[in-house]
């Protein structure tokens, strides 16, 4: 079968993962609302593209916190990817390596901080934490990640209590036996998320400005109200995030909160999204709407679970292609020219 777009990658993983690894992947929260919606909004931008522009020569390189990467695609953080693939992040480190892109590494990660450094040295990476209520644990985790060369800290701000998505429940949903969640296993049971802290606030964003001089990036925010609070707080970052629409159902799409969360900052520091993205295009709208770069979640995980390495940097490759082919016939011949100019939304 040849893998020509996302959704192919997609209808593999569907096909070849066992049911409760799948469902655990495609999971929403509630009645899947928010998950759906965050495709379904990108189709209702419109390009506005210009023609007779010189595109001959194409730059599709970004940066993001100082460092270049060779096109605006991360990989977003996703918990387990053992359940995909054997190597599990190792695995996605060489091929977010590979492809000189930035990956970012889950507190619930089925292979340790040192294994997925030692998997891609010199890689561009930043680390993903949930806030425990053992706050040791979290501290220790902040500075490992630092030891290690890890980039940026990405605080999760959305998961105080898991959302409730039914096909976990009704499967009953755990780790197999061999798996474990490699960063907390001194600190906790195997995935009892019911050991993260609900108690966290803004003022602990001083807590971790105290443990690290890494970068602090916040993820979650959809709104203009957090998203001037997160600058108020000292961040450098934002991910305009609903976690894939697996917690707070009927929330709004991450491209639709971008426009108020970008309009909010101001520019004064740097805002990203993701949820939904299954094409070049819907990068190039992010793109046009104010995000520097945007980061893929579940398509990172159907990429693995087609040929792990290979597979992941297959599903890069693809976006990377579709980007700069829908960057140049909307008439851009670089990231700089991307603006909301480029952009409209459907009166459908």
């Amino acid at each position: 079968m040849a893998m020509v777009c996302l959704s192919d990658f997609e209808a593999y993983a569907k096909k070849y993962l066992p049911k409760i690894a799948w469902d655990y992947f495609a999971a929403g929260a509630d009645d899947c609302t928010t998950r759906d919606e965050n495709i379904l909004a990108y189709k209702r931008i419109r390009f506005r593209p210009r023609m007779l522009r010189d595109v001959s020569v194409m730059d599709i390189r970004a940066k993001i916190l100082g460092s270049e990467i060779s096109f605006p695609v991360g990989i977003a953080p996703t918990g387990f990817h053992q359940l995909a693939w054997p190597d599990g992040e190792k695995s996605t480190a060489r091929a977010a390596k590979a492809m000189n892109t930035c990956y970012i590494a889950s507190t619930y990660s089925t292979c340790t901080l040192e294994e997925i450094s030692a998997a891609a040295p010199g890689g561009l990476r930043w680390f993903q934490l949930y806030i425990h209520r053992n706050r040791a644990a979290s501290q220790q985790l902040v500075q490992r990640a630092e030891a290690l060369g890890f980039q940026g800290l990405v605080l999760t701000a959305d998961l105080p209590y898991t959302g409730k998505r039914r096909d976990d429940v009704r499967n009953g949903f755990r780790l197999p036996p061999h798996m474990k969640v490699k960063n907390l296993e001194q600190a906790f049971e195997v995935c009892k998320m019911s050991l993260l802290d609900p108690s966290v606030t803004w003022n602990d964003i001083y807590w971790l400005r105290s443990l690290t001089r890494l970068p602090i990036i916040i993820k979650g925010i959809l709104t203009r109200e957090d998203a001037e609070l997160a600058v108020r707080h000292g961040v450098q970052g934002i991910i305009v995030s609903n976690h894939g629409g697996r917690q707070l159902d009927e929330g709004p799409a991450t491209i639709d909160a971008l426009v108020e969360v970008v309009e909010a900052v101001r520019g004064r520091v740097e805002v990203y999204v993701d949820g939904g993205i299954r094409k070049g295009s819907d990068v190039l709208k992010a793109l046009a709407l104010g995000a520097k770069c945007v980061f893929i979640g579940r398509p990172a995980l159907w990429g693995l679970t087609y040929k792990g390495e290979e597979g992941l940097q297959d599903v890069l490759r693809i976006l990377q292609d579709e980007f700069r082919l829908s960057m140049a016939l909307a008439g851009c011949a670089s990231v700089s020219e991307i603006g909301q100019h480029l952009v409209q939304f459907s009166k459908l």
